[in-house]
């Protein structure tokens, strides 16, 4: 069984939908140490003016924040984000293609936030990967239970869900012992970023906005910009 482990992020790339579409089970590595400078809650949009950020405001208690784990941290209810970034998609987007297509129920998600980041960026990441038509099982590393730390957690994780095969980013190349996972006995391989061009609203082109721009501009063939 292939197996991707990532932390839950807001509305996220091409890329981390490509690496959902490469398992047979994603797991939202949602009890790890929140980063309080990534992409768990926020993410950019394409805009007349350039890119645009979107970023969901959340508690912060002095460097607190720092030492909670992602699972923990609650969205801040002290402004309408969630109208906000609505409004703002609208505006973005009115003109986009397969807007309307998707606007109904992705307008649900931002009426009624919950009150944990988690909860919206993961419900949020599953209903994205519904309307690309992927069918892959999601859990949440918080029931998992696992032990250690590092690359050992990882493979504890693995081995809990009984995956063989596990799918990486590029980037953990840096620090990944690759060691460990033979000894495992659990393949490991890293994905490799390269997808063609798409048509977008606004010159010039930019690959590393969120999944939403994708869909809205490409609707149904929205996949082959990703897997093919």
């Amino acid at each position: 069984m292939k197996c991707v482990i990532l932390q839950p992020s807001y509305i996220p790339w091409r890329g981390y939908f490509h690496q959902i579409a490469s398992a047979d089970c994603f797991i939202f590595y949602d009890d790890v140490q929140y980063d309080t400078r990534g992409w768990r809650n926020r993410n950019r949009i394409k805009s007349a003016h350039g890119s645009q950020w979107l970023t969901i405001p959340v508690h912060h208690k002095g460097s607190q924040t720092e030492h909670r784990s992602i699972q923990e941290i609650r969205i801040a209810c002290d402004r309408p984000w969630h109208q906000e970034h609505w409004k703002t998609l609208e505006h973005c987007y009115a003109r986009a293609p397969y807007f309307a297509d998707y606007a109904a129920q992705l307008a649900g998600f931002y009426e009624r936030p919950p009150d944990l980041l988690a909860d919206f960026t993961i419900g949020l990441t599953e209903t994205i990967a519904g309307w690309l038509g992927l069918e892959t099982q999601f859990l949440r590393s918080s029931t998992l239970e696992a032990c250690g730390t590092k690359t050992d957690r990882l493979i504890d994780i693995l081995q809990k869900v009984g995956a063989s095969h596990y799918i990486s980013g590029p980037a953990a190349r840096s620090y990944i012992e690759e060691d460990k996972f033979n000894r495992a006995g659990i393949r490991l391989e890293y994905m490799v970023y390269n997808y063609p061009e798409y048509p977008q609203l606004y010159p010039p082109y930019d690959p590393q906005v969120s999944i939403l721009d994708l869909l809205f501009m490409t609707g149904p063939r929205a996949l082959e910009y990703i897997v093919s």
